[in-house]
């Protein structure tokens, strides 16, 4: 039997997910900060494709594979819609529509785990 790497591929989404979701909180709770950049994570393809699937040694005489560990989510700046004259780009209607954005993706991991898991169940069941 082969691994499964679909919950792993899930979690790693939602921990992506949880990160974007903060950044999102800390532009809306900076909107009015003069000068404030409203910051974006990188795209969650591009984690993924940082984070190669690892190996696992199955016998004591296996090299391990350190080469491929995960890498951090990372944080930049976000491409404003407007610039006030404070200096500040954060648009409430723009960080809205990435939380809308987030909550769908973390509502379609949920529905997603939950399907495989009760197919899971059902297999094992026979």
């Amino acid at each position: 039997m082969t691994a499964i790497h679909l919950f792993d591929a899930v979690s790693r989404h939602n921990r992506w997910l949880s990160v974007r979701q903060s950044t999102i909180a800390s532009n809306i709770a900076n909107a009015n900060t003069p000068g404030y950049k409203s910051l974006d994570v990188e795209p969650f393809e591009k984690v993924l494709e940082a984070t190669r699937l690892t190996m696992n040694a199955t016998q004591p005489g296996h090299m391990a594979d350190e080469a491929n560990k995960a890498t951090a989510v990372g944080v930049s700046k976000s491409e404003p819609w407007e610039t006030t004259h404070s200096g500040n780009s954060v648009s409430l209607e723009q960080e809205l529509i990435n939380a809308g954005d987030v909550n769908r993706a973390y509502r379609l991991n949920t529905g997603i785990a939950k399907a495989f898991h009760r197919m899971l169940l059902a297999s094992a069941k026979v």
